[in-house]
């Protein structure tokens, strides 16, 4: 049987649980100490995936920024950078996103109907591959687990993270909470309306938290429900 990888999902929010507010430029929730600390879980990772429309909107390069950390990765031999994913079900990626040019692999998942459109809108610029008519989170892991990645880290958005959650496949939660109110209902969450597995009163482990200067740190075991 295939290993799927360890799934942690990584996400800063607002104490009213937003991602970002409705203006045209990205809203930065983390401080300086709490992004650093997504770049070493960046570097621990075998892979990082990011949603199609976040990658869309927020245009990432996601990158491991620490050369010392790279350096690691390359005297632990692994490549510079760990594979980046992004799945999609239409294949509407421009190939212009800084997410192609950036770092070191790529890989897109999609449907089979989108792995051509793909192909041809990205040529050599990353792998695609499909897993079959419709996306099923656990073929995507399945997938990611052939080839070889026992860690993976999920940055969002709102909807792969709800989609994670309500499968059950999320191995750990990173959340870091910031000492913000957006308060703009028309603005991204963390998590959506999803029948969560055990419903509300289904109470995760908690692993860690602590302060990161400003930002409070929560790390759950959404798996270990009580």
């Amino acid at each position: 049987m295939t290993t799927r990888p360890y799934v942690i999902l990584s996400a800063a929010m607002s104490v009213d649980g937003y991602l970002d507010d409705a203006r045209p430029d990205r809203l930065l929730l983390s401080n300086a100490a709490d992004f650093d600390r997504v770049d070493q879980v960046r570097a621990e990772s075998d892979a990082i995936l990011i949603g199609a429309n976040t990658l869309r909107q927020d245009n990432p390069r996601l990158l491991v920024n620490s050369e010392k950390r790279r350096a690691q990765r390359i005297a632990d031999g692994k490549p510079a950078y760990p594979l980046k994913v992004t799945v999609t079900g239409t294949g509407d990626l421009s190939a212009d996103l800084k997410f192609w040019h950036h770092g070191g692999e790529k890989l897109v998942v999609t449907v089979d109907g989108a792995v051509e459109k793909m192909r041809a809108s990205l040529g050599d610029l990353a792998d695609v591959v499909g897993v079959g008519p419709d996306l099923d989170w656990g073929l995507v892991l399945d997938e990611l687990g052939r080839r070889g990645i026992r860690r993976l880290m999920v940055e969002g958005g709102g909807v792969v993270h709800t989609q994670l959650m309500a499968a059950n496949l999320a191995d750990e939660v990173h959340l870091a909470i910031a000492p913000l109110l957006v308060g703009q209902p028309e603005a991204a969450r963390f998590l959506g309306a999803a029948d969560y597995p055990g419903g509300s009163i289904a109470r995760m482990k908690v692993l860690e938290v602590r302060a990161i200067d400003d930002v409070v740190l929560v790390r759950y075991a959404p798996k270990e429900r009580g």
